[in-house]
């Protein structure tokens, strides 16, 4: 009798050695996961997915720039007078080092902070103390001083810090004049400033496509900041100073470079050492929320900036307590078993768009699903394992 396997998908955190500039890491990746499969006695399958943290794929490629070299980018870009600096996160690791050097490159910001809550969840004020305001967060634009006088001074739940107030002062420290304000609106902003850094991360396009359509000089995204080397800087191309975070107190560590011939050669690599064809990618944040704290882990551009063909596109799922519900209710134990397992088998990959029978699935790209199960895996501070071995994702019931 065929013995059926009872276990489905299992994600493992494989420990490596630390990752330096120029390191051969496609070699090293490929070592550290069958050195874990013999210590560990799991064999690597077709299929199987080995994703790399992009901390480790920008630090092997040397991809830091510093506060100096953004200053000069900014100041070069924007002119070096008064620059509007709208809709940051509230991150110490994520951007306060970014606006350093950004306070650098200029002699004065205006800050615009979005309310309640920036775009990745943190929270200024509660939406409670805001409906106790009177406030109306859509239209209305705050000073500071109103600000204070409505709000107080909040801590953040989990930092314990007052953004405000960390923000304003580190731009002073940076030789700087600052003014702060909140509002929603981009158009808030040209009162004060027509140079403007448009900060946010998913919504960058729209903001300055607005800005520019109601008079801003210049904009600049994130993204056309540390776009090319400053200095003999590392840059990135395509992101600029999104995806970047804190390495020193003078350095940023941004977002890694062009990296798909890197996951091409780990796969590659694999093959030729066990015979199996798996997938690899890189992966950033991943794309949940944390319901106490209301955070997304949306702070990258992307989940993923490399990965190998087989992860392109949306799981093609069929809901089984559907099946089980309505099309096969009459049914129970092998029967059930042999009717559902029909039906899996019957989809041949067409589109399940439209079907009941799928709703209820997922509907988010695999490298974004993948991504977040490997952000969950490896853990955002000393668990050692940047590389994650995801196996059993793409079997089934009839596996």
């Amino acid at each position: 009798m065929e013995k059926t396997r009872k276990v489905g998908t299992v994600s493992r955190g494989i420990r490596c050695p630390i990752f330096r500039e120029g390191d051969d890491l496609a070699k090293m990746v490929t070592e550290s996961v069958l050195e874990a499969a013999e210590s560990d006695g799991f064999a690597i399958r077709d299929r199987d997915v080995i994703a790399l943290t992009e901390s480790i794929v920008a630090r092997a490629q040397g991809n830091y720039c510093s506060v100096d070299d953004i200053a000069t980018d900014v100041k070069a870009k924007l002119g070096g007078e008064t620059v509007g600096v709208i809709f940051p996160i509230l991150s110490r690791n994520r951007f306060a080092i970014c606006l350093r050097g950004i306070a650098k490159g200029c002699k004065k910001v205006v800050l615009m902070l979005s309310y309640p809550s920036d775009e990745v969840g943190n929270h200024l004020v509660s939406m409670d103390a805001i409906d106790e305001s009177g406030v109306n967060p859509y239209s209305d634009v705050l000073s500071l001083e109103k600000y204070r006088e409505l709000f107080g001074y909040e801590k953040h739940e989990f930092t314990g810090v007052d953004y405000v107030e960390y923000y304003g002062d580190l731009v002073k420290e940076c030789g700087a004049e600052v003014e702060i304000i909140f509002a929603n609106q981009a158009k808030a902003i040209l009162p004060y400033a027509d140079h403007i850094i448009n900060c946010d991360i998913h919504t960058r396009a729209r903001t300055k496509r607005i800005l520019l359509a109601n008079g801003a000089k210049v904009v600049c995204s994130l993204d056309d900041l540390m776009n090319s080397p400053v200095n003999g800087s590392g840059c990135n191309e395509k992101y600029g100073l999104l995806g970047s975070n804190k390495s020193t107190e003078n350095k940023i560590k941004l977002f890694p470079r062009e990296c798909r011939d890197l996951v091409l050669t780990i796969q590659k690599n694999i093959l030729n050492a066990t015979g199996k064809h798996v997938e690899v990618m890189v992966y950033g944040d991943g794309a949940f929320k944390d319901p106490q704290g209301k955070i997304w882990e949306l702070a990258d551009p992307v989940v993923s900036p490399a990965f190998t063909d087989g992860l392109i596109g949306t799981p093609n799922e069929l809901k089984l307590k559907y099946l089980a519900d309505n099309d096969f209710a009459n049914l129970s134990g092998e029967e059930l078993k042999a009717a559902i397992s029909a039906s899996i088998k019957a989809k041949d990959g067409s589109s399940l768009v439209g079907n009941m029978a799928s709703q209820g699935t997922t509907p988010r790209q695999l490298t974004d699903l993948i991504g977040s199960l490997c952000d969950l895996t490896s853990g955002s501070g000393d668990k050692g394992t940047p590389v994650v071995l995801v196996q059993g994702y793409f079997d089934n019931y009839t596996n």
